[in-house]
Order: structure tokens, then sequence, then C-alpha cells
């Protein structure tokens, strides 16, 4: 498979993941009559916001610059962005439904593995600069935009 078709179908994925939380919210939330505030409101922006649209910006950019000439850092920012984002919003289901469930009490493990999910959010995004800084250009003026004369 080709990287911008890989991108392409993780986008897609991270659409439905998005969709399916919004309405697990909504659906959930509704059965219980619950009225708080609940991690599980997130899971629909943070799926659509940090895997969708994100995704497809990486797809514009490596369309643009090929970033994955740079197979280390781009397979870092992919694994790692990914797995890290949905072990994050699999922590923020988790968390959200013992909320609604009304458990006040949250296990140390669910913080432990939320964490990990971020700091592998953050292992990506390091690999994606690394191969977009990589991958531009080398010129002289490379800093600099010109108007044509």
């Amino acid at each position: 498979m080709t990287p911008l078709k890989k991108l392409a179908t993780c986008a897609a994925t991270w659409l439905v993941i998005g969709l399916v939380g919004g309405v697990f919210y909504r659906e959930f939330t509704k059965a219980h009559d619950f009225t708080g505030w609940t991690q599980l409101k997130v899971v629909h922006t943070h799926s659509l916001a940090l895997g969708f649209i994100l995704t497809l910006i990486v797809l514009l950019l490596e369309r643009a610059f090929t970033l994955s000439a740079h197979r280390g850092a781009f397979a870092t920012y992919f694994w790692g962005f990914n797995l890290g984002l949905l072990l994050t919003i699999a922590m923020l289901v988790v968390h959200g439904i013992m909320q609604v469930n009304g458990s006040t009490d949250v296990s140390p493990a669910i913080s432990g593995m939320a964490g990990l999910g971020h700091i592998g959010l953050s292992v990506g995004l390091v690999g994606l600069m690394v191969a977009l800084f990589t991958s531009l250009p080398a010129g002289k003026n490379q800093d600099q935009l010109t108007t044509p004369q």
C-alpha cells in the first residue's frame, strides 16, 4: 500500500471512530439519564481533530514533500501517533463510561495508560517534524519568500 493510500485509509478510519464516538456519547448518556460532564464528550472531537483532520494534513504534506522517503521518521510518526491516539481515545471511553455509571474513583492504571497514549502521540509528532524538516528542499534561499519580478 502506498503511503498516500495508507494515510487516506487511516484518515477514513479516524473519521468513522470519531462519528461512532459522538453517537455513542449521545446514546449512552441518554440511556443512563446522565446530564453531567463526562470524558465521553471529547472522544468525538479528539478523534476528528487529531485523527481525521491532522492525518489529512499529513497526507497533503506527504504529497508535497514525500515524508515517507525518511522511513524511520515517518514510521515513528505513523505508528507512534496512531497507536498513541488509539490508546488515549480508548482510555477516554473507559473513563467516560465509568463516570456515567457513577464511579468517582479512577484507577491509577487508567491514568497511566492515558499517559502512555500521550507519550505515543508526542513521539509520533516528533517523528513527523523530523520527517518534515529532512524533506524540505535545501536551497540557498529556502527560508525566504520571493515574489516574481
